[in-house]
């Protein structure tokens, strides 16, 4: 996973400025917290939220062969693709 560093604060920035920290996962979708240079928290904007809600509960519902299978058409590593609904159910089939 590529993170830009524009996308990751500081825990005490999150604490003094988060009206700023929500409008910055806002534009990036999500932001990554620090704390002590570690990361602590991930925080995403409602609109990210929404898009992996979908495939959250879409894994929910397979089966375990199914899960295999989903799992099987990722990529091991490198850039991922942004997968709709749609094409995971084709993937799956």
């Amino acid at each position: 996973m590529n993170i830009s560093t524009k996308a990751i604060i500081s825990n005490s920035e999150m604490i003094k400025n988060y009206k700023a920290c929500r409008e910055k996962a806002e534009d990036f979708g999500k932001i990554f917290v620090l704390k002590n240079n570690q990361p602590d928290a991930v925080l995403f904007s409602v609109t990210e939220y929404e898009r992996l809600s979908v495939f959250i509960e879409y894994l929910e519902s397979l089966e375990g062969l199914d899960i295999a299978k989903f799992i099987e058409s990722l990529p091991k590593e490198g850039n991922r693709k942004i997968y709709s609904l749609d094409h995971l159910k084709n993937d799956i089939k």
